[in-house]
């Protein structure tokens, strides 16, 4: 039988409050609201919501403390990121005026696979 997981802290239980609070006010916004504000509100209710269910995975697949830590050693998603940002790059023409964007984007994602490979060559795991 496996050992019970730790209780989440009071950090992360406010986190998905306030999240579910935007989601939450942002339906209602983009209900309420006239025109663009309408829209705004929508937009910004969705983002809260799709980071809600985000945080939620998160959590659960990493119990313990140090959840960042853990996401930046995994080699696995650091992979997942750098090649979405390389297809994201490669999707773009040259004069697109967000190609710089998905450059750095890709150059973040290739720096964090370089440290999450090494992480996990070095501890040995």
């Amino acid at each position: 039988m496996s050992e019970p997981r730790p209780p989440w802290s009071a950090r992360r239980r406010k986190l998905l409050l306030w999240l579910a609070v935007g989601a939450v006010l942002g339906g209602l916004g983009a209900v309420g609201l006239p025109g663009e504000l309408g829209v705004t509100a929508a937009f910004l209710g969705v983002l809260c919501a799709f980071l809600l269910v985000v945080a939620l995975v998160v959590f659960v697949t990493v119990p313990g403390p140090d959840t960042l830590g853990t996401l930046l050693r995994t080699a696995p998603l650091a992979g997942a990121v750098l090649v979405v940002a390389v297809l994201l790059v490669l999707s773009n023409p040259t004069g697109s005026s967000l190609r710089w964007l998905w450059v750095a984007a890709a150059v973040a994602a290739a720096a964090w696979t370089a440290f999450a490979v090494w992480e996990t060559r070095r501890s040995g795991g």
